[in-house]
């Protein structure tokens, strides 16, 4: 699709459009084909509503190109034209190196000198053929696997050397046949986008790996993406045929840019007052609900309009199923808050190639009340920060938190149950790429952040985990033995839950991070998945779980569940019994000592699932309803008997799993 700014091939050339509200003059730059050398720079026509234009004969696609401008420089009152600064056309598809931090991208004008050879330049995109409608394989109750293209594929042994790490790996059978193993429904990528390191890591000898620190909002990171666009979209091409969707996390939020000591790349070389949120009535001070040093100004039209445009490119030219906003409150913030019914979501809701795409939100952001779970529109998804937390404090066994584990473990109502929704939006996740891996949690009570440079300081420092005895690595066969029983219990209550799943990649199989709840700058095999040692056991029973919650319907549906029948069933859709088989009562709930439960579902006759949660540490035999009852994914020491009434022997911090049939 061809859009109404940056680079389009025409015949006889290019004509080049940018946007700024304040700059005096605008130039395309265009280089060579190292992108080295500055071969021609022409002046763009200032047309209407800050629009400037250039149609440049003999230039064809694959030329590199940045952007220059002149104007007021006057950081005091937020002005930063300075034309030695080479800017990335915000609207770039492909650049060709990846950024790298300099002090010189820093200088006031007048100070660093040309920074042409400091950066990237874009490059004119070739006219991509629109793929053919098709609707999103993702469905609300499905299963997400998070994942980040380097740390996935680095290390694979299957995949060819040349390609790990890259975005072509993950069309390789070895990773579309793991991902079909476990059942994933939509890999969730974390950020492809082009991004630049922190501030502050070059100091320290490292790299941002995850992506979250954007520069160019379209234009696809060249170390994921040496092959551009078509890469993106082969990849998507080959897991859609083996029926995997593609879930983009994207970044709108921030740029890589900062706060005012931070680079001069695009952004506020064209114009800083349209781009980023400031505090009201101030021109200098920006806001920084982010925690980044800026905030985009997704509110302003020109910045809606290309956040769309970004969305609108990502599904017609690569196919993706949705996408999954980072910090997503700030696409529905201005100077006066968050607002759930904001322009762009309704724009999304009603724009045609949109409006049925899978949409996540993360729904918080640092600004003032900024915690927005629960919020957002019916069209959008959740991350449930709630899930996570209570599922952990109830197997680190923290006293109390039964209840809770029956309200996650039943679609989270209580949050978005509300107005009288009838299904769940949850997107239930343990373990994300921000925090502890799974079996961290069950390996380190306190985080271990040293390799990040900071003296422990960054992460959070809760993480309601716990290391069953001893404190990281360890040879105890017994420690070992019992943070393998966590771990399947934690992914077993995962699984069964109401809502979508989400898995992040190699927590199936036990992958560590050393206790490093923040890894973000670990390019290295802290955070590439070491596929040689991974626990097979585990990663049978991992899938095992999923293969069971995909055949099963009552634990796909998303309906709120209410304790009463269904229409022609006799079986209310669950039933919550104590250990002995009878309904629990108002005492067993209020029980702070209580840790034992089972959940019994149904969805039609003779489609039953029985999850029996034994929180305590010691053996338990639960007492089970009549019924032609079968054990799935067990456990080792878990035992069903069926002579003299059907009882199931459940160890214990274990949960087990019956179906009816």
């Amino acid at each position: 699709m061809q859009f109404a700014r940056g680079a389009v091939a025409e015949r006889g050339g290019v004509r080049f459009t940018a946007w700024s509200s304040c700059a005096e003059r605008i130039w395309i730059c265009l280089f060579d084909e190292s992108g080295d050398r500055e071969t021609q720079r022409v002046e763009m026509r200032r047309a209407e509503h800050g629009v400037f234009e250039a149609f440049v004969e003999g230039v064809a696609p694959g030329a590199r190109y940045g952007l220059r401008t002149d104007g007021r420089y006057d950081p005091e009152n937020g002005f930063w034209h300075d034309p030695d600064k080479l800017l990335m056309d915000p609207y770039a598809l492909e650049i060709d190196r990846p950024y790298r931090l300099d002090p010189r991208l820093c200088a006031r004008r007048g100070e660093g000198g040309d920074t042409a050879g400091l950066v990237p330049k874009a490059l004119v995109p070739a006219a991509i053929a629109p793929l053919a409608e098709a609707p999103p394989l993702f469905r609300n109750g499905g299963l997400v696997y998070e994942a980040s293209v380097h740390g996935l594929t680095m290390l694979h042994p299957d995949v060819p050397p040349e390609i790990r790490g890259t975005l072509a790996a993950l069309g390789h059978p070895a990773i579309v046949d793991h991902l079909k193993t476990l059942g994933v429904d939509a890999i969730e990528l974390m950020p492809v986008t082009a991004w630049i390191d922190d501030l502050h890591l070059p100091a320290l000898g490292l790299s941002n790996v995850w992506g979250y620190n954007p520069v160019s909002l379209m234009a696809l990171e060249p170390r994921l993406a040496p092959g551009g666009v078509m890469e993106l979209r082969n990849a998507v091409a080959a897991l859609r045929e083996a029926g995997i969707g593609v879930i983009l996390d994207l970044v709108f939020n921030h740029t890589g840019e900062s706060d005012v000591n931070g680079p001069t790349l695009c952004f506020r070389g064209l114009d800083n007052h349209a781009y980023y949120r400031h505090l009201p009535g101030d021109p200098v001070v920006l806001a920084n609900d982010t925690g980044c040093g800026n905030t985009i100004a997704t509110q302003h039209p020109e910045v809606h309009r290309m956040i769309l445009d970004t969305l609108r490119h990502f599904v017609t030219n690569c196919g993706v199923d949705g996408f999954r906003f980072d910090l997503a409150p700030v696409l529905g913030r201005d100077h006066r808050g968050f607002d759930p019914a904001a322009l762009f979501f309704r724009e999304i809701e009603q724009d045609p190639v949109l409006s049925d795409r899978v949409l996540i939100a993360e729904p918080w952001d640092i600004g003032p009340g900024g915690y927005h779970l629960g919020n957002f529109p019916t069209h959008f998804l959740e991350w449930n920060d709630r899930f996570r937390d209570d599922i952990r404090r109830f197997w680190r066994g923290d006293g109390g938190t039964l209840p809770g584990l029956a309200t996650r473990l039943s679609g989270s109502s209580d949050i978005f149950g509300r107005n009288g929704h009838a299904s769940t939006r949850s997107v239930n996740f343990i373990a994300a790429h921000d925090g502890m891996t799974l079996a961290d949690i069950t390996a380190y009570e306190h985080k271990h952040n040293e390799a990040n440079g900071e003296q422990n300081r960054d992460g959070h420092d809760e993480n309601l985990s716990w290391n069953n005895g001893v404190e990281g690595e360890t040879d105890d066969d017994k420690v070992l033995a019992a943070r393998e029983r966590d771990i399947r219990a934690l992914l077993a209550t995962l699984f069964v839950s109401r809502g979508t799943v989400m898995l992040t990649a190699g927590d199936e199989f036990g992958r560590t991070q050393k206790g490093n709840n923040n890894a973000y700058a670990q390019d290295n095999g802290n955070t590439w998945l070491n596929w040689e040692s991974r626990n097979r056991s585990l990663e049978a029973y991992a899938a095992a779980l999923a293969e069971f919650r995909k055949s099963s319907r009552v634990l796909k549906e998303t309906g709120f569940l209410a304790g009463k029948p269904l229409d022609g069933v006799a079986h209310p859709d669950v039933e919550w019994l104590d250990s002995m088989g009878n309904p629990m009562q108002q005492e067993n709930w209020n029980d702070a000592r209580n840790r034992r439960l089972t959940m019994l579902l149904s969805a039609g006759e003779g489609e039953r699932v029985a999850v029996l949660v034994n929180g305590d540490r010691r053996q338990t035999v639960f007492t089970l309803p009549a019924g032609n009852w079968r054990a799935v994914a067990a456990s080792p020491g878990q035992e069903l008997r069926l002579e003299g009434g059907a009882v199931a022997v459940v160890p214990g911090r274990s949960v087990m799993l019956l179906a009816e049939g």
